[in-house]
């Protein structure tokens, strides 16, 4: 119930019977017949030993078997998952296993119901493929062997606005023309910055995206999720910015620059996790698609403010 806010009752099944593997398929027949006497349903057949589910069996295999056989020779394997594991990992399950049904466990392995993949799928209301593509600025619907026209149509909007935005993250490279002039060096280590800040901003927007999906994380209630994405940047800007710094005073030989380099990766991850948060939360909040139009933003964000750090203390420190 809490993976979803919108879950209910009506995606979890208690239509199954819950037998022993030394049941015998005439003594299985028998309940089933007794269980679709009372709910009208033919029921899930799901075996146990000593109380903890080893799989299911299936009607046909009931049908086709003798009566003298026992499940324990019939079982096959089901997907099953405690009733209490993270949101994430639930949704991950889920959408591995399309088209499947799912035992849900008590913590002592006790059956407390059956849940559809499908089901739960749609409630998602997105599986992580269409995910993965609005990430990437590409129809849902493209596929491989889609023509080179079609593949245009789709891609070429996005490209654009991409464009643009890389024009805005030049312009503040050429705010520092002279800097650069001065001190070329610095071109090294612009793609750097740009790098670990776009992969940053990238996964800290999975994460909200995902969490926005199954309904665990709104604008209201993001406050202690920020701090922690926060945090953790800084933590994360912290480790990398002092292999940069090291890296930086070896080659350079100047520790000056390298703090320059150091904490222009600092920041530009800071700066990740800061907007990778909110801008997703603020266009869900706008009845916008995070997944589709935060990455643009975000990268855009991280891309100019890094630059900004890097050249500005480089114009402060260095000139």
């Amino acid at each position: 119930m809490q993976f979803h806010p919108q879950a209910s009752a009506a995606i979890f099944h208690l239509n199954y019977v819950f037998l022993a593997d030394h049941t015998t398929i005439g003594e299985t027949a028998v309940i089933i017949e007794d269980h679709l006497r009372n709910t009208g349903k033919i029921p899930v057949v799901l075996v146990h030993r000593n109380g903890k589910v080893t799989g299911e069996v299936p009607i046909a295999t009931l049908v086709r078997e003798r009566n003298s056989a026992k499940l324990a020779s019939y079982v096959e394997p089901i997907k099953t998952l405690v009733y209490n594991f993270s949101a994430y990992d639930i949704a991950a399950i889920f959408a591995a296993e399309p088209h499947k049904k799912i035992a849900v466990t008590d913590s002592d392995g006790s059956v407390l119901g059956v849940v559809y993949s499908d089901d739960v799928i749609d409630l998602l209301g997105e599986s992580p493929a269409a995910t993965l593509y609005s990430f990437a600025g590409v129809e849902a619907t493209e596929r491989p062997f889609d023509s080179a026209w079609k593949k245009i149509r789709h891609r070429y909007r996005w490209l654009i606005i991409n464009l643009i935005t890389v024009f805005l993250a030049g312009g503040v490279v050429a705010l520092f023309e002279d800097t650069l002039e001065q001190i070329v060096l610095l071109a090294v280590y612009l793609p750097i910055v740009a790098g670990m800040g776009s992969n940053a901003a990238t996964q800290t927007l999975a994460v909200m995206v995902r969490g926005i999906a199954i309904g665990e994380i709104t604008l209201r209630n993001s406050r202690a999720a920020l701090v922690r994405e926060i945090v953790a940047a800084l933590i994360n800007g912290v480790i990398t910015g002092f292999i940069v710094f090291l890296v930086a005073v070896i080659l350079n030989q100047n520790p000056l620059f390298g703090l320059v380099a150091g904490i222009s990766v600092v920041a530009s991850l800071v700066v990740a996790g800061f907007f990778g948060t909110i801008f997703p939360l603020l266009l869900r909040h706008m009845g916008k698609d995070p997944a589709t139009s935060a990455g643009i933003l975000i990268t855009t964000t991280t891309d100019i403010l890094g630059f900004f750090v890097l050249l500005g203390l480089a114009t402060l420190l260095l000139l």
